[in-house]
């Protein structure tokens, strides 16, 4: 939790919230290949082809990034607060099954004390907001984004499958592009399109098509 807010915060301070949502999509995907790495779900060839088709979008969206002065490194981070995202699911997966609240207690507290200290460490300056958007968008990252959001993720882990969870990621870049252009009058490009379309056909092949499938008994 710490790492992947970490990076994740890192990262957008340089990247737009439609190309950070993208990168973000790869959470099911890394999910994935994290699960096999760890044993807790078998290989499928449709996961390496969906992981394959996620690559190319994720190289035009590269191309697209750095072309508009994103700087690459921000992309990376990026890539590592999605890995992050996709290790905690492992990881909570191998615990015993606890209350969410309490789980997400533990963890979003230990998070929240490595932010901290990395604060301290990179000389951030600890003032008050002043602004009454930047309170209110507090208020929802705390309330909303945390505690509701960690609570109900993990109510889910404890009925499905790491990789099965994960699939909330496909959602995320849809969600947040239309409103970064509705709020925040980005710009969205061809390229950026195709790319961005590319992950999520990536994303569906290595995921939600196998888990439809199971849904409907196929083998």
């Amino acid at each position: 939790v710490g790492g992947a807010f970490a990076f994740a915060y890192w990262g957008l301070l340089h990247v737009s919230a439609g190309f950070g949502a993208v990168l973000l999509a790869t959470v099911p995907l890394l999910t994935f290949l994290f699960a096999i790495a760890h044993r807790q779900e078998r290989f499928r060839w449709d996961g390496l082809i969906g992981g394959c088709i996620a690559i190319a979008g994720m190289a035009v969206i590269f191309r697209e990034g750095t072309s508009a002065g994103v700087p690459l490194g921000s992309l990376f981070v990026l890539l590592g607060a999605a890995a992050c995202f996709a290790e905690t699911s492992i990881v909570v997966k191998a615990f015993p099954k606890v209350h969410p609240v309490s789980l997400n207690a533990v963890g979003i507290g230990v998070g929240g004390l490595m932010l901290l200290v990395l604060t301290f460490a990179t000389g951030e300056a600890l003032d008050l907001p002043q602004s009454a958007h930047t309170w209110f968008a507090q208020a929802y990252l705390i309330l909303i984004g945390s505690v509701v959001g960690f609570t109900l993720y993990v109510f889910v882990l404890n009925r499905w499958t790491a990789s099965a969870v994960s699939y909330e990621g496909v959602l995320i870049p849809i969600v947040a592009i239309l409103l970064a252009a509705r709020l925040q009058d980005e710009r969205i490009t061809w390229t950026f399109g195709v790319g961005a379309i590319l992950v999520l056909i990536g994303v569906y092949v290595g995921a939600l098509r196998q888990e439809a499938a199971r849904d409907r008994g196929t083998p």
